[in-house]
């Protein structure tokens, strides 16, 4: 009876151990994206899209974070309190061949920003991206690329994409020594981050918390030491990036890291 409880206790402990292997093994390809949905499209800002600069999804500059101007505010529907923050989107324009552009050319888009509801107007008149509406707020140059300026609004078609950036995952260093505040951006892949750990030379891994849109936190004093990240996206990948910031970095400093297959 011993020896049989003995035989049950470790087959069990093996089965815990394969099923914590089977759900953290590496999940292989690449990301795909997803079906067509459709939506509306409007625009913001001007011909050098001045808008772009700051945003609910902290990237204070999104130009110069390799997102040139092909960004969007994102509906309550699409923002996902921030979780789509840095997720790619292909957009035509539809139905309405007297404002689309000849051909239907299709776009890509970052999304960068939330497009808050007005709920002082009605969703069909001014209220755009009241929920449960799906709608983009698009950069002027960008939108420009699939209608006319005279639309203003337009139906669109608009599907999830694999994110396609140059260079490496950017993280940048602010806050000070027992607050570290992480911009992480230009992900490719799914590109919209859902978890990340930071670790110290000296530390193990060490989950950090989302402050708001895409800059995360972690409180601890990791002066003099490099370090690396881990991060995951929405689709359950990961992508390691080992000992990128040297044990001199500063605050207000940018590291490159290891990005996604695409």
């Amino acid at each position: 009876m011993a020896t049989m409880d003995f035989t049950t206790c470790i087959v069990s402990l093996f089965l815990l151990v394969l099923s914590h292997v089977v759900v953290e093994a590496r999940i292989p390809g690449v990301y795909h994206g997803g079906p067509w949905q459709t939506a509306h499209a409007t625009f913001y800002g001007q011909h050098d899209a001045p808008n772009t600069m700051g945003g609910a999804c902290g990237y204070d500059d999104s130009l110069s974070l390799g997102n040139a101007a092909n960004t969007a505010a994102l509906s309550t529907a699409l923002f996902n309190n921030g979780l789509s923050c840095g997720a790619c989107f292909e957009i035509k324009c539809k139905d309405v061949p007297q404002w689309c552009l000849p051909g239907n050319p299709s776009i890509i888009i970052t999304g960068t920003n939330y497009c808050p509801p007005n709920y002082a107007l009605p969703n069909d008149n001014g209220g755009w991206c009241n929920p449960p509406l799906s709608h983009f707020d698009l950069a002027y140059p960008i939108f420009l690329k699939i209608a006319k300026y005279e639309a203003g609004i337009v139906p669109v078609s608009f599907r999830r994409v694999p994110c396609r950036k140059q260079g490496g995952i950017r993280f940048r260093m602010d806050g000070m020594n027992y607050f570290k505040l992480v911009l992480i951006s230009n992900v490719a892949g799914a590109g919209d981050i859902i978890k990340v750990w930071i670790k110290g030379s000296k530390t193990d891994w060490m989950a950090m918390s989302r402050n708001w849109g895409q800059k995360w936190q972690f409180n601890a004093d990791l002066t003099g030491q490099s370090i690396s990240f881990r991060v995951k996206t929405s689709d359950r990948r990961k992508s390691t990036s080992w000992n990128i910031v040297p044990s001199n970095w500063q605050f207000g400093q940018t590291f490159s890291g290891k990005n996604f297959r695409v």
